[in-house]
């Protein structure tokens, strides 16, 4: 049916930025058949985004900062320190990396009611600059590991996770929430 089509085909948003020609712009959105509360939480949590976020090996969270461990192409990995920024209860969570992280970002989760009662329309935007510039970018692309591609990836595996409970991937195995 088509009003129970998920929202995670929106249109993405990737340009630069105003302010500093460096950092790209990703935007991606998916509507998600649960409340807003349960989605905020899960998502408040750093510690919990591996369980979806292929790409992020492990979170470790002291207060309102986080260390990011994150896998990049060709076996490599990439450490990330945020602090959380501009976290309004129920309706977005925003962070922004630390002096001396690997990569400069920043970014905001909003969560908002989706219209007829069909759950909360979570929308990721996440401002970065590729390690390498552009041709960091064409060799993370190549290998599947640009944001773009990624950030499509993750929320539909969000949406698996908070409406069923378990992520089914290519290869039939069925994580379940709790498994890493």
């Amino acid at each position: 049916m088509a009003s129970e089509q998920a929202h995670d085909d929106a249109p993405k948003r990737a340009k630069q930025d105003d302010t500093d020609d460096k950092l790209a712009i990703v935007g991606r959105s998916v509507t998600i058949n649960r409340p807003r509360s349960e989605l905020f939480a899960y998502w408040r949590d750093f510690s919990q985004l591996p369980r979806f976020m292929q790409a992020i090996e492990r979170v470790a969270v002291d207060g309102d900062r986080s260390t990011w461990t994150i896998k990049a192409p060709a076996g490599q990995q990439v450490t990330l320190e945020t602090e959380m920024v501009g976290v309004v209860e129920n309706q977005s969570i925003g962070w922004r990396s630390v002096e001396g992280s690997q990569i400069k970002t920043a970014g905001i989760v909003t969560f908002a009611d989706a219209p007829a009662d069909r759950g909360t329309v979570v929308t990721a935007e996440i401002a970065y600059e590729p390690p390498g510039g552009d041709v960091g970018r064409l060799f993370a692309k190549l290998f599947q590991a640009e944001p773009n591609i990624q950030a499509r990836h993750e929320l539909k595996r969000f949406k698996m996770l908070m409406e069923t409970g378990e992520i089914a991937d290519a290869s039939f195995h069925i994580a379940k929430d709790g498994d890493h």
